[in-house]
């Protein structure tokens, strides 16, 4: 199914990938509508920063994919759905648990019956590679074990599992996309590599969780391309596809090499309640991407170094935009 001239609906469209995926479906002349998070202040997020072209081709919609009257009506006439609405900060997780159960699983559960209602052609969801937790073998593949070690994650494959049962049991036309660490311009204070670059810009000591665990790292636009290839490829209807580098890097390794890249030095300080707790820390991520590479013919054309290079000239320029003496959940 080819992307142009068809009706779809991207939920999550305000953050960090889906503003990316947003304005790259309206560049491949799709008909899209973005479904943003009803707030007061009718602040659109990051479809706010795109070009003025790519924003009047974009009807913006707000809603919330905990209310299902209301997401029944916006998905009606959809022929595609991109779902990426969740909560995804893992450590304000731990602080409220049950909001992740209800926008992530309930949330979830909520779009696909939406989908089913509307007889959406095709449906993109988003899943996380924290649904594998530490890996227990590398390189992970889609058969790995889930294991919640978070109730972020938790909550992750709670939805997953729902996306899976409207497959199974009422053949609903799904496919689940399961990025590893993706990162680049745009992205929260919240995740290891704005944090990093953040605070090696305006303070030299960077303060971390722990530095030793290992992530597989995306730069957005090659995340981006995943879940387009994802929703054009027929053969991807009930598949689970990783999306990664399928190369690994410690969190302080990568904290050196940003710095190299920068020009500058700077001191890391392990500080106490940037720590997940022992036993949900995931250890170790590192993806098979066999599968992307063969269904969709999908590989990562950006390295590392090239994407974090064009991550941090872009965060210099909009270091306003983040409050580097807090720490953000």
């Amino acid at each position: 199914m080819k992307i142009e001239g068809q009706k779809v609906l991207v939920t999550g469209s305000e953050g960090f990938i889906g503003s990316h995926l947003t304005e790259a479906l309206v560049e491949m002349g799709a008909d899209v509508t973005a479904l943003v998070q009803y707030n007061s202040f009718n602040n659109w997020g990051w479809i706010e920063t795109l070009d003025k072209n790519i924003r009047n081709s974009i009807e913006v919609v707000t809603g919330d994919i905990r209310e299902m009257d209301g997401l029944k009506k916006i998905m009606a006439g959809k022929h595609i759905v991109f779902h990426l609405a969740a909560l995804i900060a893992i450590p304000y997780s731990y602080f409220s648990p049950m909001a992740y159960v209800k926008t992530n699983v309930e949330g979830t559960l909520n779009v696909m019956q939406a989908c089913l209602d509307a007889g959406v052609l095709k449906i993109v969801h988003t899943s996380t590679s924290e649904v594998y937790g530490t890996a227990r073998y590398v390189p992970i593949d889609e058969d790995h074990p889930l294991q919640g070690q978070s109730p972020y994650s938790g909550s992750k494959i709670g939805a997953d599992k729902i996306v899976e049962s409207f497959y199974r049991a009422f053949n609903l036309p799904v496919t689940t996309i399961r990025p590893f660490n993706t990162y680049g311009p745009r992205q929260s204070a919240r995740a290891v590599i704005p944090t990093i670059i953040v605070q090696a810009l305006t303070k030299g000591a960077v303060k971390l969780g722990a530095v030793t665990p290992t992530r597989d790292f995306t730069f957005v636009k090659d995340t981006v391309q995943g879940f387009i290839k994802m929703a054009e490829n027929d053969d991807t209807v009930g598949h689970v596809i990783n999306i990664g580098s399928g190369f690994e890097i410690s969190i302080g390794q990568l904290a050196d090499k940003i710095a190299t890249i920068m020009g500058k030095e700077i001191t890391i300080h392990t500080e106490e309640q940037r720590l997940r707790p022992e036993k949900s820390e995931v250890n170790r991520l590192l993806a098979d991407n066999s599968k992307a590479k063969e269904i969709l013919d999908w590989k990562p054309e950006y390295t590392l170094d090239q994407g974090l290079a064009i991550t941090i000239e872009w965060i210099k320029h909009n270091l306003d935009r983040y409050k580097a003496e807090i720490y953000n959940l």
